[in-house]
């Protein structure tokens, strides 16, 4: 694995708050995580939330509907989530877990991305993944989603 693909894999482990499995093809799908500028960070940023942000929608929570929603979100210098500049890049299929996704990621902070010592704004692909404790792995899960703690509605 080249460093690239193990600090992709470092950042995207990091990521997942509601825990799916990470395979090559997550790695790869994530690689594209920079602005266009080519400029590569020297270490990636790193999420400080102690608990994931996203909320089930409450009527998808009950029907137990599960999906996966990649954002882009760009990470400043500070380690600030941009709203305005959040995206859905892949779109779960359900809008109302789409949006879900997009508010949570409003309260993300991060320790930013470093290039020679020095914070860096970033943009990257990042994946949520919403699971139901009491449905049926998705494909590509493992049985570790099992035992991730997803956020039931209030």
């Amino acid at each position: 694995m080249t460093m690239r693909r193990i600090l992709l894999f470092a950042v995207v482990a990091a990521a997942l708050p509601l825990a799916a499995c990470v395979t090559d093809k997550d790695v790869d799908k994530l690689s594209n995580v920079f602005m266009a500028t080519g400029a590569r960070p020297d270490t990636m940023p790193v999420m400080k939330n102690r608990e994931p942000p996203f909320r089930y929608p409450s009527a998808l929570y009950a029907q137990k509907v599960q999906g996966n929603v990649t954002l882009r979100i760009f990470i400043d210098t500070a380690g600030r989530v941009h709203p305005e500049s959040t995206l859905v890049v892949e779109p779960s299929g359900y809008p109302a877990l789409d949006s879900a996704a997009i508010k949570g990621s409003q309260e993300l902070t991060f320790i930013p991305a470093k290039k020679r010592s020095e914070p860096m704004a970033v943009s990257v692909l990042y994946p949520v993944y919403f699971r139901h404790p009491d449905a049926a792995p998705l494909p590509g899960d493992t049985i570790l989603q099992r035992y991730s703690k997803p956020v039931p509605p209030k």
